[in-house]
């Protein structure tokens, strides 16, 4: 059995913060269950743009308020409490926050712990981490 405490993870490497977003990793590659889970918060009146071409991710929104869009199609979503998206088609999106949004988040294959985003706004895919 895994138990974490996210109120210790956040003041840890675990705890990763890019241009106005912070993930905390409670789950990782390492930990053998197939999918990697975060916590991660993102500032309010913040604009992200995302593409993981090699990792599918679910978002469950536990507060705030934004939107998804869909870049490919254009479709723009609202993100409030209660909502999930699922990026099944590795979609290239943009997550806007008009409060601070804190989002339960699940990576297949999962993440290593060591990604960062690269300019499309993907991950490097786990093989290319390694070595």
């Amino acid at each position: 059995m895994i138990v974490r405490d996210f109120n210790e993870l956040k003041h840890t490497d675990k705890a990763v913060s890019d241009a106005r977003w912070t993930s905390v990793r409670m789950l990782l590659a390492d930990d053998g269950m197939g999918f990697s889970f975060h916590i991660t918060v993102i500032e309010a009146r913040s604009e992200h743009q995302f593409h993981y071409k090699h990792h599918f991710e679910s978002v469950y929104c536990v507060s705030g308020r934004g939107s998804i869009t869909d870049l490919g199609t254009g479709e723009t979503h609202e993100i409030r409490p209660g909502v999930m998206y699922a990026l099944n088609l590795n979609d290239r999106h943009v997550v806007r926050a008009e409060e601070e949004l804190v989002l339960a988040c699940v990576f297949n294959p999962p993440v290593t712990g060591t990604e960062v985003h690269r300019e499309d706004g993907s991950y490097a895919p786990a093989q290319e981490l390694v070595g």
